[in-house]
């Protein structure tokens, strides 16, 4: 969700599993539990499965935006041991289903910015095989390393400070 477009995204399809919930406050505890590679030709908010306690639901199609400026994001998270998506999902009040699906990204910091929202859904999911390939390709082909500079702080100059008088002599 970056201010400047994406140089590539990847079409992908959203998993979301709605559980009984054991609280008397909502009915129903909604979770993101996948990604598919692609996009089915299946309608948004298709019942996949129903096993009554639990269904899992296809939540539509969303875009994963690859940007030239996240590529070392996007190689820790392949790096990670569990490389992961993050989907979100945006209340969608009164409606049925009650989300809607708000984004999915790759960049782990981008992820973490969307839990700041306060009512979104997030959550990070396995990414599949396909996918980590295309996100590796995209960072062979755009990674610029870039060397960590440590700035250095200016050191103060105890002449320069001055002394400020006390009030009454003179100062404001």
């Amino acid at each position: 969700m970056s201010a400047a477009p994406p140089l590539a995204t990847i079409a992908v399809g959203v998993l979301v599993e709605r559980s009984k919930s054991i609280t008397p406050w909502s009915d129903y505890f909604w979770k993101p539990i996948g990604v598919l590679a692609g996009v089915p030709e299946t309608p948004a908010w298709t019942k996949l499965s129903d096993g009554g306690e639990r269904a899992q639901f296809y939540a539509g199609a969303a875009e994963v935006e690859l940007h030239r400026t996240e590529t070392t994001n996007y190689r820790e998270n392949l790096q990670s041991g569990r490389p992961s998506l993050w989907v979100a999902l945006r209340p969608a009040e009164g409606q049925d289903p009650p989300y809607a699906l708000l984004a999915v990204t790759a960049d782990p910091g981008e992820g973490e910015g969307l839990t700041e929202a306060g009512n979104d859904l997030v959550e990070p999911v396995p990414m599949p095989m396909a996918i980590q390939e295309a996100i590796a390709q995209f960072i062979a082909e755009h990674h610029v390393e870039r060397v960590f500079v440590k700035r250095k702080r200016d050191r103060a100059n105890p002449d320069a400070l001055g002394r400020r008088g006390r009030s009454g002599e003179g100062g404001a």
